[in-house]
Parts: structure tokens; C-alpha cells; sequence
């Protein structure tokens, strides 16, 4: 059987190696993860980065939950089995980074979202991001956000000179939802910041379509997973060991090619610019009558009773109910009996809120609105206005994978990547 896998994979080879392209130097990394929070797919994305690590000069592990339970001691976790597995990935390749070194980089970040003004207090994870930003480097510190913003957006209020020193790219979708005001205040005080908005694309390393039977989200783990050591006994602990791993492309856009430039065509993608993120404001409920596009900041502002509380109090709360379900997301007292609440919106449909307050005399707000699938849609007088070097995911209708804008960008390289790990994960099998 052993005879035959390999033989599989010499005649593989070829394919893959011709996609991707070496990286010049190894780039400096670091990972903000919501490890342990609602999706386990993140617990998934670090068992491929672990046995990769030594592709990277690894700066920072930040745990930044802004939704969930999770924290550093769930990155540690993963690095304990890292460690087990360790003498068999050091069989072929020898610069692996040591387990200690890993976890001397391990930070706690916030836990929580950032209230309206997008900033709240410095932590563990916001300070090691302005330390890390200011080395000393002829490189920039690629932060790769696998979760929320509230730590990047943290360091960059308490130290605005990190600006050029850092790149960030930031798997949004659903945890823009999350982020909506630290993203807000990035974009709204940071628009010369180099960052890659992929709200969308990493879908494609979902999908299966055209990808041989044996790479399949749910017979990978059978086939090439199951027995691979410590990491591949505690795979299957998230999603069964179908692999979603919905954070991984920003790993392997840094794996292949050069960083530096989002045009090319890469296995974590391929990228356009974009002048103006959506931002549109409402000062009334609305109706099906208004439209949103899709992951834009929709900034909902309602007039309430003048009371003496601290400005930017979470004192509202805005039901959402949506596909998925019904979510509640919190709003805040901006004084003089001004009420707001921010919510991105992740998927083409109608929508209708219920806003409430345990504050006597709020009265209860309700309204709808539609949700459109053009991202970034057409300009808006409230919209942030960004710099140069923002980019997101393209918009070329051959590139959508059903309504998923970009997506093959990404889904084009799926086998590639599988392949490559399979071939990782037989190391832990020998």
C-alpha cells in the first residue's frame, strides 16, 4: 500500500509543484485566531500551520476571541500535540521551531467585541502586536486574522506608527459580523493600511467540485488523516474530520509566490483593489424598500431618552432574524439620547430586526431590509473612503461559485493543497 501511495503521489507532483511558486524568504507571521470560540474549523487551520510552521518566521500566536469562550491555553493545546508529533516531522525536515519557542509567542488577546468606538483597553495580544510591528526588519509582520479585529484595532490606536510595518489579511465573512465596529474604526482612521479583506473567496476551499473522491472534505480524513499521529487522532474532533479549515487560505497565500503583490494568482488567492468599503447610516427603522450590500457596515441610529450613563454603554440590543436564525447583537449609548448599533450582514436575503432597552422610556424599534450580493456595490456619501493598497476578493462573474463572490480563485487550488498535505500527514503515519 505504502508502494502505491507514493507512487500516487510522484505522479501528482508535477501538478502541484508547477502551481505553486517559492516564497523568496520566509515571511514573518502572526496569527489572531478565535481558536476555541463557536467554530472548530479554526482548531483545524492550526493543526496546518503547526505542520507547516517551518515555512515561517512565526512572531505571534494571539488568541482574540470576539465571539466565545476561546483563549491562549487553546493554542497550547495544539502545540502539546504538535510537540508529540514533532520527532517524526523532524525526520524530514529539520527546522521545524521548537514547541517552547511556539509557546513563549502564545498571547491572550481580547475576549469579546470591541464596543462603538472599535477600542476598549490594551491586552497581552495588542501589546505583543505593536512590539512585534516595531523590530527591527527589511520585512513586514503579515498578520493573518483568523477571527476578530479588536486586537489589531488596539494596537493601531494605542500605537498609530505601526501602520507601515504591517500587513494584514483578514478572512472577514462572518466575523466582520463580530468585528463590525474594530473593523469600522480601522477603516474609518486607517485607510493607508495594506489590507486584504477576503470576505468571500475562502469559501472556494470548501468545495468539492472537480476534486477526485480520496481529496474530499468528508473521505480526506479516512484516507489520509486517520493514524497520522497525535494531530490526526484529535483532528476528528472538529467537524467529524471533514476538513473545513475556512481560515487556511491566508496561511497558503503566504506558502506561494510572493506576498506582496494580491494580483497574482495564488492557492490563497487572488485579489483586486477596492477604493470604498460600504457604510451606510440610517437615522430611521427601515423597510424592504432599502437595500444593503452584502458584508457591508450598516449603522442603525435610534432616538431614545436623554440618560446619565457613560458614552459608549452596550444598552441596546438589536434581534436579528436571518436564515441561520435569530442573533442579537448589542448597541450602544452615544449620549444626548442618541442610540446605535452597527450590523454587517453576511448573505444575500430579507432581514427583519426588533430593537429593545431595559432603559425606561426606549421605545421598541422594528424594520426589514434586503440584503443584495454585489460586494463592494456602487459608492454611498458615508462610505470609508480607503487608500491605496486595501483589496478583496474579485468580482468577475466566472470566478463566482454559485452567489460566492471570488471563490474559485481559491477552489482551483484545492487538490494542489491536499495533495501537498497528504503528503505531510504520511510522515506522522510512518
Amino acid at each position: 500500500m505504502k508502494r502505491i501511495f507514493w507512487f500516487l503521489l510522484a505522479a501528482l507532483t508535477p501538478l502541484y509543484m508547477f502551481a505553486q511558486k517559492p516564497v523568496p524568504v520566509k515571511p514573518r507571521i502572526l496569527i489572531s485566531t478565535d481558536i476555541g470560540g463557536t467554530d472548530p474549523d479554526d482548531n483545524q487551520s492550526m493543526a496546518h500551520f503547526l505542520m507547516y510552521s517551518d515555512r515561517f518566521q512565526t512572531e505571534g500566536l494571539v488568541s482574540s476571541p470576539s465571539y466565545g469562550h476561546g483563549t491562549k491555553q487553546n493554542i497550547l493545546t495544539m502545540i502539546d500535540l504538535y510537540e508529540k508529533d514533532l520527532p517524526k516531522l523532524q525526520k524530514h525536515i529539520q527546522n521545524y521551531p521548537s514547541p517552547d519557542a511556539l509557546r513563549t509567542l502564545c498571547k491572550q488577546g481580547k475576549q469579546g467585541n470591541a464596543p462603538f468606538a472599535g477600542y476598549s483597553k490594551a491586552t497581552e495580544g495588542s501589546d505583543w502586536i505593536i512590539k512585534c510591528a516595531k523590530k527591527k526588519s527589511s520585512q513586514p509582520l503579515w498578520i493573518l486574522g483568523w477571527g476578530g479585529l479588536e486586537d489589531v484595532a488596539q494596537a493601531l490606536h494605542d500605537d498609530p506608527s505601526i501602520v507601515p510595518n504591517i500587513r494584514v489579511y483578514w478572512i472577514g465573512g462572518p466575523n466582520k459580523k463580530w468585528s463590525a465596529n474594530s473593523y469600522a474604526y480601522i477603516a474609518q482612521n486607517f485607510p493607508n493600511l495594506w489590507f486584504i479583506e477576503v470576505n468571500s473567496s475562502y469559501y472556494g476551499f470548501f468545495n468539492n467540485d472537480g476534486v477526485p473522491d480520496n481529496l474530499k472534505s468528508g473521505n480526506y480524513y479516512d484516507r489520509y488523516i486517520r493514524g497520522a499521529g497525535y494531530l490526526g487522532a484529535d483532528y476528528q474532533n472538529y467537524y467529524k474530520g471533514n476538513v473545513k479549515m475556512g481560515d487556511t487560505p491566508s496561511l497558503l497565500y503566504m506558502m506561494d509566490g510572493d506576498p506582496k503583490n494580491p494580483f497574482r494568482e495564488s492557492w490563497g488567492g487572488s485579489f483586486v483593489k477596492f477604493d470604498h468599503s460600504p457604510h451606510v447610516v440610517y437615522n430611521r427603522n427601515t423597510t424592504l424598500a432599502d437595500t444593503a450590500t452584502v458584508c457591508s457596515v450598516m449603522e442603525f441610529h435610534f432616538k431614545g431618552p436623554v440618560v446619565n450613563i457613560p458614552p459608549d454603554s452596550a444598552c441596546i440590543s438589536m434581534s436579528v432574524k436571518a436564515k441561520i436564525g435569530e442573533q442579537k447583537w448589542a448597541g450602544y449609548y452615544l449620549g444626548n439620547g442618541d442610540y446605535v448599533v452597527r450590523y454587517c450582514p453576511k448573505q444575500s436575503e430579507s432581514l427583519s430586526y426588533k430593537v429593545t432597552s431595559p432603559i425606561p422610556g426606549f421605545a421598541e424599534q422594528n424594520g426589514q431590509f434586503v440584503v443584495d450580493n454585489t460586494w463592494p456595490g456602487k459608492p454611498h456619501a458615508t462610505d470609508y473612503k480607503l487608500g491605496s493598497n486595501w483589496y478583496t476578493d474579485k468580482g468577475d462573474a466566472e470566478l463566482f461559485l454559485g452567489t460566492i463572490q471570488g471563490a474559485k480563485t481559491i477552489m482551483k487550488w484545492r487538490e494542489d493543497v491536499l495533495t501537498d498535505w497528504a503528503k505531510r500527514w504520511s510522515w506522522l503515519r510512518e
